[in-house]
């Protein structure tokens, strides 16, 4: 089979084959680009040579079989001492991984062919300078020589002859370079081994970290190597007519319509990369060699016409004549990468179907978001779990209540977490973002964060907080409230001290492509949202209505938190009742004005699911206060007439006291003495019920419908609430679509419980108002059960909505933060999992379980809505999956709104194909 190919035999299609790098060589030769000549060894050899670790002797025939094809291409001689031919090895992936492996440049050069080079050129200078650069790449790259130990030599030898730059050093000084270079250099004279032993480099260097990392963050492929492209050498560093750049189609930053990057005169093009010299912008190039500019504009068009696509180019001008060297589709901002897709349609250059499968979801996700300034330096610290997107700066606070107080004051903070509870919402509110040492992906902080668009690390096992000191030890770093912190939800990187953040920017380009995208699509897309400002945000980032409306978050508002409480505390039923009588007018204001704010569109809402423990403190932080209420107490009764007494008290106390220095005066009083005894018997109180609330495994407990059954009541008053906010705004001439959905149900009978209190309400509520009200009643799927009996379900319920997230938990037996924590990173790179289940759909298990339920589902009722309102919902690859098994629409954060409508195109254009 050959393995060496020339670029006249190179197509584009061939990119598996002989890379990206290859094949645009190839494809630009065909098309008349002025490209040095050269020949292309194959992935596949790659390949194998990474499992024998040995360049076989056929190919080593095929290379200087095509070297001497080479050769007669240049009418140079490799390793001739007239007229040598050099060439570079560089490397080429069939997708393209800029920077993250190898290349040689000048290879060919000894003591020999340098000299032949200085006679041809008439410029010594040129050719130990190409000689040095050689050296130091090969003994650097093929020998494994640390770079400094060249860069000392170098800084040295410029010393001596205070040279300020390379340009200024002497030949003597070159050849003293090169002298002692080969001292700590011990390169082979012979070109042909040079040769190969810089193709075994390249190959390598498939396997180095930085390309590890790279394709592990890009979801590349570990098994399929890299080609090595062997090019002609062209010069930039031959004299002041001579020059290396690189240059785009289109600003990669911003997508606009120009010629855009960087060149240096009398250089190779890894001064640009190392940044020792400053490059001048390719427009200034117009000044200095204007022909040369035009041809380059024009090379540029040509190329981006035929690629349909905007370009990065490799360029080198050699004593006035211009040589492409390499062109790939260009990496770019996902606002470029929008705008540029945009206007290439409206350029005719492609089409809107295109467009839309050529910018990904994740642009759109980044567009939305603030992200660090490219430009900006900082310390990386520590790294968790890319939680929720964006970055944040802002001063370090580890008490929510404190983050709310100074949030509301203007004053920007990260809250830091061991991890966060629903009691926290206030404080992640206020909040510019959250950074947890526990917890994964879908854990409280990432989901709420996520919902409000705030940045959120979770997971930093680099973070130890000490409550007691009010520090926390990040890295090598410990830090204290008010620090200065970053932290970016995009890449999981926590950041010491602040750094400059560039603002979204949803632009014109944006709105349009989307509206494209809802012209496509055939997958509806809602938001999970249970605020009104959250509704208003859904609407403007174009949802078709409420997925999921989540009541529990509405009993943490600061207002009814309170009353909330009172109702789990009671004693009886009255009691429970006289509570939830002060939370139903509270519970249909929350209804009326989402509805009001979504109308005419559909809300879901779901009846209360959590446990009622989550409303109340941990048992530790209950006893720890009243443990401090004794002790101060105590304290106050044996010192109350000891001088100063006020400096001995607990601060913590003005959680309950205002003043501790006005307390101080009444401590003779008996006022102190009954509200000290009232507060410990409330404490005390609190303690005992919420010892008996807690349970083994509170999410496989007393939640849901299950607690619906056992507390008719506060199901009773949420649905009495929906339907008499429905009836009102129906009166006020709205029109309001609500829809009612019962969570963790496993049977129909729990089904038809909740259906017949839902009639007997719906039928005093619309007698009372004189107003039908149009609900549609339905159920979560999130137990394996109902998967199931999903027939049996349907006869009662007009809709399904999946929960995957529970879902996913209870097919994979798999506790979801614990496994994020302890072994799922570990399973994905061992490959024992695909993907994390909890972030991507599983498609085998989960996936082909929600088959079946709308399967079974609409056999019983065909006209059964589906939809997604798990994590999953706003995911692409999982939106993907839930187009092709039937589900109607996917509900998500409404953040994630314009990326689940990219999505839902992508997957529509993309057609329905088998995936379970």
């Amino acid at each position: 089979m050959k393995e060496v190919y020339p670029f006249e035999e190179v197509k584009k299609e061939m990119k598996d084959i002989v890379g990206n790098k290859g094949a645009q060589l190839g494809e630009m030769s065909s098309i008349g680009i002025p490209v040095p000549p050269g020949f292309v060894i194959t992935t596949r050899s790659c390949v194998n040579y990474l499992k024998r670790k040995k360049i076989p002797d056929s190919l080593k025939k095929e290379i200087l079989s095509a070297m001497k094809e080479l050769e007669k291409k240049n009418k140079r001689k490799f390793g001739g001492s007239e007229k040598p031919l050099l060439v570079s090895i560089r490397s080429g992936a069939p997708v393209s991984m800029p920077g993250m492996m190898d290349t040689i440049l000048n290879l060919g050069l000894n003591d020999k062919t340098v000299k032949g080079l200085a006679r041809e050129t008439g410029n010594e200078w040129f050719a130990y300078d190409t000689y040095r650069r050689f050296i130091q790449m090969f003994g650097s790259i093929v020998l494994g020589i640390e770079e400094k130990n060249f860069d000392n030599i170098l800084e040295k030898v410029k010393k001596g002859e205070k040279a300020k730059t390379d340009q200024e050093i002497s030949v003597a000084g070159l050849k003293k370079v090169v002298k002692e270079y080969k001292k700590i250099a011990s390169i082979p004279e012979e070109p042909e081994e040079q040769l190969f032993m810089a193709v075994e480099a390249v190959f390598k260097s498939w396997n180095n970290k930085r390309a590890r990392n790279y394709r592990k963050y890009q979801g590349l492929p570990d098994d399929v190597g890299t080609a090595v492209v062997v090019q002609t050498m062209v010069f930039g560093n031959l004299d002041d007519k001579s020059g290396t750049g690189v240059a785009f189609t289109r600003n990669p930053a911003t997508g606009k319509k120009e010629l855009y990057g960087e060149f240096l005169l009398n250089a190779q093009g890894e001064d640009i990369v190392s940044g020792k010299r400053t490059p001048q912008p390719v427009a200034a190039l117009k000044k200095v060699f204007p022909k040369i500019y035009d041809e380059l504009a024009k090379t540029a068009e040509k190329l981006e016409k035929h690629y349909r696509n905007m370009q990065d180019m490799e360029f080198t001008i050699q004593h006035g004549k211009l040589y492409i060297l390499q062109t790939r589709t260009g990496k770019r901002t996902a606002t470029a990468a929008i705008k540029i897709a945009v206007d290439m349609v409206g350029e005719k250059l492609i089409t809107k179907k295109e467009a839309l499968m050529r910018v990904t979801p994740d642009d759109i996700e980044k567009a939305l978001h603030p992200i660090i300034n490219p430009e900006e330096k900082y310390e990386v610290i520590a790294k968790g779990l890319d939680a929720s997107p964006g970055a944040a700066s802002g001063k370090i606070v580890f008490d929510p209540e404190r983050a709310s107080v100074l949030g509301r004051k203007g004053e920007k903070v990260i809250l830091i977490r061991e991890e966060t509870t629903p009691d926290d919402i206030h404080g992640i509110t206020a909040s510019q973002g959250v950074l947890t040492a526990r917890g994964g992906i879908t854990s409280h902080a990432a989901v709420v964060a996520r919902g409000l668009g705030k940045p959120c690390v979770s997971g930093c096992e680099g973070l130890v907080i000490d409550e007691e000191k009010g520090t926390c030890r990040i890295g090598k770093y410990t830090f204290k409230e008010g620090d200065m912190l970053t932290i970016d939800g995009s890449s999981g990187e926590v950041i010491k001290g602040e750094v400059s953040l560039v603002p979204p920017k949803f632009t014109k380009e944006t709105d349009k492509l989307l509206s494209w995208a809802d012209e496509v699509r055939k997958l509806g897309v809602r938001a999970n949202t249970d605020t009104v400002e959250g509704a208003k945000l859904a609407r403007k980032e174009g949802a078709e209505g409420i997925g999921l409306c989540r009541t529990e978050r509405m009993f943490n508002a600061p207002d009814r938190l309170p009353i909330v409480r009172e109702m789990i505390l009671a004693e009886n039923k009255k009691e429970r009742m006289k509570a939830l009588e002060k939370l139903l007018p509270l519970q249909k204001n929350d209804f009326k004005e989402i509805l009001r704010a979504m109308h005419p569109l559909p809300v879901t809402i779901r009846l209360l699911d959590i446990p009622l423990h989550e409303f109340l403190p941990s048992t530790e932080e209950i006893s720890r206060e009243l443990s401090y209420l004794k002790e101060f107490d105590a304290a106050v009764s044996l010192l109350q007439e000891i001088p100063g007494i006020s400096k001995v008290l607990d601060p913590k106390l003005h959680v309950y006291l205002p003043s501790v220095e006005k307390f101080i005066d009444e401590l003779t009083n008996e006022k102190y003495h009954v509200l000290s005894k009232k507060l410990i018997e409330e404490k005390t109180a609190m303690l005992k019920k919420v010892r008996s609330l807690e349970e083994v495994n509170p999410m496989l407990g007393h939640r849901g419908v299950r607690l619906g059954i056992t507390y008719p009541e506060i199901y009773d008053m949420q649905i009495r609430a929906l339907y008499e906010a429905s009836a009102e705004l129906i009166k006020e001439g709205l029109e309001v679509h609500p829809e009612l959905m019962v969570p963790q149900v496993c049977t129909a009978q729990e089904l038809k419980w909740v259906f017949k209190r839902v009639r007997k309400i719906s039928r005093e509520v619309e007698k009372n108002y004189g107003i039908k009200v149009p609900l549609k009643f339905g159920t979560m799927i999130e137990v394996v059960r109902a998967c199931m009996r999903a027939g049996k379900l349907s006869e009662i319920a007009e809709f399904f909505s999946f929960g995957t997230n529970d879902l996913s938990q209870a097919t994979f037996s798999f506790s979801r933060e614990d496994a994020e924590k302890k072994f799922l990173p570990l399973y994905t790179q061992r490959g024992i999992l695909q993907d994390n289940p909890f972030s991507i759909i599983d498609r085998k298990g989960v996936g082909r379980l929600m088959s079946i339920a709308i399967e079974w589902g609409r056999k019983t009722r065909p006209d059964l809505k589906v939809g997604v309102c798990g994590e999953q919902g706003g995911e692409p690859n999982s939106i993907h999956i839930f187009y092709n098994i039937g589900v109607d629409y996917v509900s998500c954060s409404p953040f994630r709104v314009p990326v689940a409508r990219l999505a839902a195109a992508q997957a529509t254009l993309e057609g329905k194909k088998e995936v379970i």
